[in-house]
């Protein structure tokens, strides 16, 4: 048997070592499906992000009226305390602008399903490529390795240092009130989190028999790193993308309602109308900031509730 065919036998073998079959042949992930199909934790996760979406999805073309319209404004009198709650044709009353909040509130999923995704995408991919590049001359880059890897970490212990809230407020506060800069500012945010947490799985997989026994047939370095390290290390990478949508959303409304948000209040986000609430909350409509922080205490719960199943049915200790 020549030197090659022995290699990639053994690249093989290795693959299938690094895959964690069990012993009826299943393969974590799909062990991990059908914990989650049994789990009514994650079924409720999931239904309620299910529901969230499809009313971000279809939610402005369902919306009775236009969110911006200010249609009912006469029938508002703020300044005496006095709103038009719920009725036939405004189903959760009206604002301080006469502006109907149920369009407003459907409206509004959108955006923060939108700031939640792009925010927690940025983190992910700059986290991913740090936390990637540290791990890889952690794992197999030697003694000159570890020092990249010791010099890259220092700035993630810095980042981390910082409350996760005061670092999004400094970067929004620098860069300028919109909605692009709170999606940036909570992906920033969440860079470190991401970066560390696939580092440390990189570690973990650097010391298995599979990367020692491709390490002494020859197997390159990159393609140990690229081929079977990092794809092994992504589980907790997924678990916890889930999660961080969670936080992304109740961040960025934190951002919207300190004033950071889209500068243009009339474009309904669940943020923005929480912050737009607060003047009424105890002058005659609490129910104008009851409706958005529901909708964001629903949709985090969602995710955190899908995040820990996918924990649990991915931790090889909780497997039977």
């Amino acid at each position: 048997m020549s030197v090659a065919t022995k290699t990639d036998k053994i690249q093989r073998l290795a693959e299938l070592a690094a895959t964690k079959e069990t012993s009826t042949g299943d393969s974590l992930w799909r062990e991990a499906f059908r914990r989650l199909k049994r789990s009514k934790m994650a079924i409720v996760g999931a239904v309620v992000i299910a529901l969230f979406i499809l009313l971000a999805i279809v939610g402005p073309y369902i919306a009775p009226y236009s969110p911006t319209a200010q249609t009912w404004r006469g029938e508002v009198f703020p300044n005496r305390g006095e709103f038009v709650g719920m009725r036939p044709e405004n189903w959760f009353g009206l604002d301080h602008l006469g502006r109907d909040l149920f369009s407003r509130f459907l409206v509004g999923a959108r955006q923060t399903l939108l700031v939640g995704v792009v925010a927690t995408l940025i983190g992910l991919t700059i986290g991913f490529l740090v936390g990637g590049l540290a791990g890889a001359f952690a794992t197999l880059g030697g003694e000159r390795g570890k020092r990249v890897d010791s010099v890259i970490m220092r700035f993630i212990d810095i980042m981390l240092a910082m409350p996760s809230l005061l670092l999004a407020v400094s970067i929004a506060a620098v860069m300028g009130q919109s909605l692009t800069t709170v999606m940036i500012a909570v992906g920033v945010v969440q860079i470190p989190v991401f970066a560390r947490l696939l580092r440390g799985s990189m570690l973990v997989q650097g010391s298995s028999d599979y990367v020692l026994a491709a390490q002494s047939l020859g197997v390159r370095k990159r393609r140990i790193v690229v081929s079977q390290i990092i794809p092994n290390s992504l589980s907790p990478v997924i678990v916890q993308a889930t999660l961080s949508l969670a936080t992304a959303i109740i961040e960025a409304a934190a951002l919207s309602y300190l004033g950071l948000g889209n500068p243009d209040p009339a474009i309904p986000e669940w943020g923005v109308m929480l912050t737009q609430a607060q003047r009424f909350f105890d002058s005659g409509a609490p129910m104008m900031a009851v409706y958005p922080a529901v909708g964001i205490i629903i949709t985090a719960l969602g995710f955190t509730l899908l995040g820990e199943a996918m924990r649990e049915a991915l931790d090889p200790k909780l497997r039977g």
